[in-house]
């Protein structure tokens, strides 16, 4: 597949470049689409992210198009029988946790008027773009990271370590990690 200048984590598969193309590094302030990312994110801990792309129809089938008042009220009967369903990634902890987490996303919208609000008001509204020109320098987590996470962790959310929390900023583009060169960077 020729490249384009893409950043190179995005060529494997045609699923991939779009995503890329499309969806990663570009600010995100639909509390809904912020709700959907926080979850895929939590889920895809310890898989591939193609994992996760591969199953997001299910998810989305699974867990009410992300709605979070939906699946703030899901049943324990209703999460038991997630873990019957092929088309997400049936692990408990995870499962269980998209109810705990859009009860707590429920509690930040009521604090802060969105989710969005909260989220942004880390960076002043404003994406961080870095100046990455190689795939490798692209770090894991950062200070920012750590401090979201931290703040997420005391109100009640699972699944939001550092990591998550900083490849969850480069999907909904509070942070812009696209290297040097990629024709989406300055989209």
């Amino acid at each position: 597949m020729p490249d384009s200048g893409r950043c190179p984590w995005s060529l494997s598969t045609p699923e991939y470049i779009r995503y890329h193309d499309e969806e990663w590094g570009r600010p995100q302030h639909d509390d809904r689409v912020l709700f959907e990312f926080l979850i895929l994110e939590g889920a895809q801990a310890g898989l591939s992210w193609r994992t996760i792309l591969e199953k997001r129809d299910g998810y989305r089938k699974a867990f009410a198009d992300f709605d979070p008042v939906k699946v703030a009220r899901f049943s324990d009967d209703k999460l038991e029988k997630l873990m019957q369903e092929p088309g997400i990634v049936r692990n408990r902890l995870k499962i269980w946790s998209a109810r705990t987490n859009a009860r707590a996303f429920l509690d930040v919208q009521r604090e802060f008027g969105s989710f969005d609000a909260y989220l942004w008001g880390f960076v002043g509204g404003a994406p961080l773009v870095n100046t990455v020109r190689r795939h490798g320098d692209v770090p894991a987590r950062t200070e920012l990271s750590d401090r979201i996470s931290k703040d997420l962790l005391k109100r009640g959310f699972k699944f939001v370590g550092s990591t998550i929390i900083y490849a969850y900023l480069q999907a909904i583009g509070v942070v812009n990690d696209h290297l040097v060169g990629c024709p989406q960077r300055g989209v």
